[in-house]
């Protein structure tokens, strides 16, 4: 039987966590056991492996499979067993939080040779009606953006010259020294990580290789988004630094409020207000809905918050196929006294005393009244 203490409670976390959790997890006992901020502590040593061990197994989704249906025997020989120096290659930013310095091992989020760099995500927020959810649109959006210089091609250097390489760093972008048993890169402060010097800049861009430039996009958005949906344009972002690739442009979707509609998922709620009168005896009347009108037959004794629903005719389920539902709420109307003229009153007057109700007219300050009279004058 093994000895190895279960994977999921080295990290701390639950087996129904995701990978963002689990990387989290291990970062922070990385940070907590690594043997150089622990020299001689052969305990904290143990752990730091332990832990690079079990997030070796869990970052990776096939082995974790096979550890959740057979344990460690699951993924014996597949990377677990003991410290696997590879568990590194996505945390180059652990061990920077270790040491308080940068890329570890020259890789990490340093620009490629020559100062390429992906260009920024842009987010846009778009305002559009309860009507466009429903059904998609197309809008047209003017994106402000750094775009690759055409003057000088994105080199940033006039014509007739050209960038030489950084005299500090020989063009890398990142000066090397020895930190404990690790080489750590860091940015070259002469060149900035550019990895070259422009020494005569183009007057267009002055040295920089992009310029603000203005564009027109269109975009078609599905039917059925809701607020708050995201939609990513591939490479529609800020174009990259020296020839690096454009970052991506997220359209953020602001819905308006419908002045009689509420949605709730893919269906439309619809409150309608009827008389007492109609509640009691019944009606039929139409009732509007994002796909024309519908007849609404209310049968007499409908209480008040009575739910009827039409089917397929709320909103497109964005990307199933089908719609929601139309849903209405029937609720009692109450008018304002004010707007009842003598005859209604009455009517309503009448009504009480037949129904065996109080009305204001006969209350109690109206009986007191009585009671008082009677006794004075008998």
């Amino acid at each position: 039987m093994s000895t190895k203490r279960d994977y999921y409670e080295i990290l701390c976390v639950s087996r129904e966590v995701g990978e963002k959790e689990i990387k989290s997890a291990y970062r922070k006992l990385a940070v907590r056991y690594h043997p150089d901020k622990n020299p001689g502590d052969a305990e904290a040593e143990a752990k730091f492996k332990e832990a690079a061990e079990a997030y070796s197994v869990l970052s990776d989704a096939e082995k974790r499979q096979r550890y959740d249906r057979f344990g460690h025997q699951g993924v014996a020989g597949a990377g677990a067993g003991g410290f696997d120096p590879s568990v590194f290659s996505d945390f180059s930013d652990v061990l920077g939080d270790i040491f308080g310095l940068g890329d570890i091992f020259g890789g990490g989020r340093r620009r490629g040779r020559g100062g390429a760099s992906r260009g920024a995500d842009l987010r846009y927020d778009l305002q559009i009606s309860f009507e466009e959810a429903a059904f998609g649109t197309e809008a047209k959006l003017r994106i402000p953006r750094l775009e690759t210089c055409e003057s000088c091609s994105g080199s940033g250097a006039a014509a007739g010259s050209r960038p030489t390489a950084c005299s500090a760093c020989g063009g890398h972008g990142q000066v090397r020294f020895s930190q404990g048993f690790f080489t750590v890169a860091r940015t070259c402060p002469q060149c900035n990580g550019e990895g070259r010097t422009v020494s005569d800049p183009c007057s267009a861009c002055h040295g920089e290789g992009r310029t603000q430039q203005e564009r027109s996009l269109d975009v078609k958005i599905p039917a059925g988004v809701d607020n708050g949906a995201r939609l990513r344009l591939n490479g529609e972002g800020e174009h990259g630094r020296r020839g690096g690739p454009a970052g991506d442009l997220y359209v953020v979707i602001r819905v308006q409020e419908h002045e009689s509609f509420h949605r709730d998922g893919f269906d439309v709620l619809d409150a309608v207000p009827l008389s007492y009168s109609q509640m009691v005896l019944g009606t039929k009347l139409a009732v509007a809905t994002l796909h024309g009108e519908v007849d609404l037959e209310v049968p007499a004794g409908t209480p008040h918050g009575k739910i009827f629903r039409f089917r397929n005719k709320g909103i497109e389920r964005l990307g199933r196929g089908g719609r929601g539902d139309h849903i209405v709420q029937v609720e009692v109307a109450v008018p304002h006294p004010r707007s009842l003229d003598e005859e209604r009153i009455e009517i309503l007057k009448r009504l009480a005393q037949l129904d065996g109700q109080m009305t204001k007219e006969e209350g109690v300050f109206s009986k007191v009244k009585k009671k008082v009279k009677k006794e004075i004058f008998g």
